[in-house]
């Protein structure tokens, strides 16, 4: 059996977990407590950080890495789509959520509020949580633009696109920091991915000292 190591709330470790439920690929979740930097975990992935899989005798980190080892490997259902245009847009877009939105919106809230307390490192600064929160109006602003467009976020297909954005807004959502009345298309999209079966083990997390908003779990919100 596959063996991920992962940290719930952590966008990253979500879109793996996204990729490997949707493949129906069944993998044991081992939490692990990444800031202390232990050397079993080190040897596993010297960077550090999760998620870190262990998947057909290799042990990878990398988020985007492994979602593509993953869809090469195990091509069906499809993350990906056929053309080497739709292929680049699928990356870009993963690159706009983990690079412009992690920066600007999940480290800015989901770190300062959630991981300072978990990783003993003191409270939120209240800067970056006002910068986080004016960021994110921008990047659903941007994702609604994108949908009023396009079936999906990338195009016509459900993507890896749709899991990286999905995982940061989702871990965002259980702390209450995504106005969903802000664009109904953002909504509606949001509802169907959360509705699918690879969503399933992400809504049922808990995280020891956060409890999330009544919504968060609800397929109806």
């Amino acid at each position: 059996m596959a063996r991920l190591f992962h940290v719930p709330l952590s966008p990253f470790c979500r879109k793996v977990r996204l990729s490997l439920a949707e493949k129906k690929i069944e993998v044991e979740l081992v939490e692990e407590r990444y800031w202390e930097q232990g050397s079993d975990f080190l040897r596993r992935n010297p960077a550090g950080k999760v998620p870190v899989l262990r998947l057909d005798g290799n042990v990878m980190a990398e988020s985007s890495a492994i979602c593509e080892y993953i869809e090469e490997t195990r091509p069906d259902p499809p993350l990906m789509p056929k053309t080497p245009e739709a292929r680049y847009e699928v990356r870009r877009l993963i690159g706009w959520f983990d690079d412009k939105f992690h920066n600007e919106v999940t480290s800015k809230l989901l770190y300062e509020r959630v991981n300072k307390k978990v990783t003993g490192q003191g409270y939120p600064d209240s800067k970056n949580v006002k910068e986080g929160a004016r960021a994110i109006k921008y990047h659903l602003d941007y994702m609604s633009w994108l949908l009023d467009h396009r079936r999906w976020l990338a195009g016509d297909q459900m993507t890896l696109a749709d899991f990286t954005a999905a995982s940061h807004l989702s871990a965002l959502d259980y702390i209450s920091d995504v106005d969903w009345n802000r664009s109904r298309a953002v909504k509606d999209w949001y509802a169907k991915i959360k509705s699918r079966p690879a969503f399933r083990s992400i809504l049922a997390d808990q995280v020891p000292g956060f409890r999330p908003p009544a919504h968060y779990a609800d397929l109806d919100f």
